[in-house]
């Protein structure tokens, strides 16, 4: 008898332990049924400090060509608050909200109450009558976008790192008459997470609108409890958001040149995730000099827009970003010299990502959400390198502040620079 429990326990245990194994892989690897929500909002919250827009240099999401990168890195615009200042807003604060429902597919009128200390009444939302071009495929709508490129001409030296000398084996130096496809491609390797935000599109109503054209109060803060009404908008679309996603203050670098180098000092938000600095100057006959602050070889041209909480942690720990706390850069001497420059600064927020009702820990349990919402934060700010508010930087010697008479030929006109280097 003990023999052949002896046996049985031998045989039988593994078997039984094989066989709750396999059936918790099956467990594990069960497909979730996975629903798209009924409901989808989304909101661009965003801070432009410093020189603010750039007219007529594009920039924002999509797929851009080298000028659009550009317009992307060094962009701005815009004069009141109309839709998309998120994206290429003047200095100022602005918000953009866009709903859709499923249930409503032609939804022209909806409303956000707003907490008290942003704005009251609530928002009015408007959808647009035509839009340009078409929504991509439902399914992709939170899929990376990836720019496109034209092959420009002329040469690009690449610096990266903050330091008083430029670093050994700098810069990375791109001769277009010579550059080949590869040589292109890796030369202008983007780093990019951006998902969609808010858009325009029939049926989708949208903030700011023409029947509400508001602007931000300077000392508003949309923390809160926030709330989305209107014709087949769930009656549950109610959500609250926290101090991390409010309105971030605006970056204002302040410049001292420092024999050569240019020592750049500004207080970091104390909602940021991260931060990213960027130049672009001029050197000789359709020659462009491009900066990051990265510490390795980067050229920013897809960082400067909102990026994915996973994405900013990951380029964290790549020590292409700078750490949320970060106050103080150097860009080194030698790399603007004599014709300028252009700066660019930014700090990601955190994106907040809600879903209601939340999603089932068990796979087996379909996730069905009523309503979903999108919230992404930044702060950015445009500076001329050696000008503060339109004044020479403090600390610039007597002999290197240029002259109002001198001052459009010592600065790049940025459009000329851009049209030299890339042919346009």
């Amino acid at each position: 008898m003990v023999h052949s429990l002896e046996f049985t326990m031998r045989v039988v245990r593994p078997s039984l332990i094989a066989l709750a194994a396999a059936m918790v892989a099956g467990h594990a690897l069960a497909q979730q049924v996975v629903k798209p929500p009924q409901s989808q909002a989304w909101i661009d919250v965003a801070t432009y400090g410093g020189m603010g827009g750039m007219g007529g240099m594009g920039g924002g999401a999509g797929a851009p060509n080298p000028m659009a990168m550009l317009g992307g890195l060094f962009g701005g615009g815009g004069g009141k608050n109309s839709f998309g200042n998120t994206q290429v807003g003047q200095a100022g604060r602005w918000v953009d909200v866009t709903l859709m429902t499923r249930a409503n597919p032609q939804l022209q009128e909806a409303q956000q109450a707003v907490p008290a200390g942003f704005l009251s009444p609530a928002l009015k939302l408007q959808a647009p009558r035509e839009t340009k071009g078409t929504l991509p495929p439902e399914h992709g709508e939170d899929r990376n976008e990836e720019p496109r490129y034209e092959k420009p001409e002329g040469r690009i030296y690449l610096y990266w790192g903050c330091g008083d000398t430029v670093r050994a084996g700098q810069p990375k130096v791109l001769d277009m008459a010579t550059a080949t496809p590869a040589d292109l491609a890796k030369f202008f390797q983007v780093r990019s997470a951006t998902q969609r935000g808010t858009h325009q599109a029939t049926g989708r109503p949208v903030w700011p609108s023409p029947a509400d054209s508001r602007m931000v109060p300077p000392q508003a803060s949309l923390v809160g409890e926030h709330a989305f009404s209107g014709q087949g908008v769930p009656e549950a679309f109610r959500f609250q958001v926290g101090a991390q996603q409010d309105l971030m203050p605006a970056i204002e670098l302040a410049q001292r040149n420092a024999d050569g180098a240019w020592a750049l000092t500004w207080t970091p938000p104390p909602t940021a995730r991260a931060q990213f600095l960027a130049g672009m100057g001029a050197r000789g006959k359709n020659e462009m000099v491009l900066w990051t602050s990265a510490e390795v070889p980067e050229t920013g041209f897809g960082l400067f827009d909102y990026q994915t909480n996973a994405a900013v942690d990951r380029w964290l720990k790549e020590k292409v970003l700078l750490s949320p706390t970060t106050s103080q850069c150097t860009v080194p001497k030698g790399v603007f010299s004599g014709e300028g420059g252009m700066l660019r600064a930014i700090a990601y927020g955190s994106e907040l990502n809600l879903a209601h009702p939340p999603r089932p820990t068990d796979p087996r349990q379909a996730w069905e959400p009523q309503w979903a919402v999108k919230l992404r934060v930044k702060s950015q700010s445009t500076a001329m390198l050696g000008m503060e508010g339109g004044m020479p930087t403090r600390g610039m010697p007597a002999e290197q502040a240029p002259t109002p008479q001198e001052e459009g030929n010592k600065l790049p006109n940025a459009k000329d620079l851009l049209k030299g280097i890339f042919g346009r």
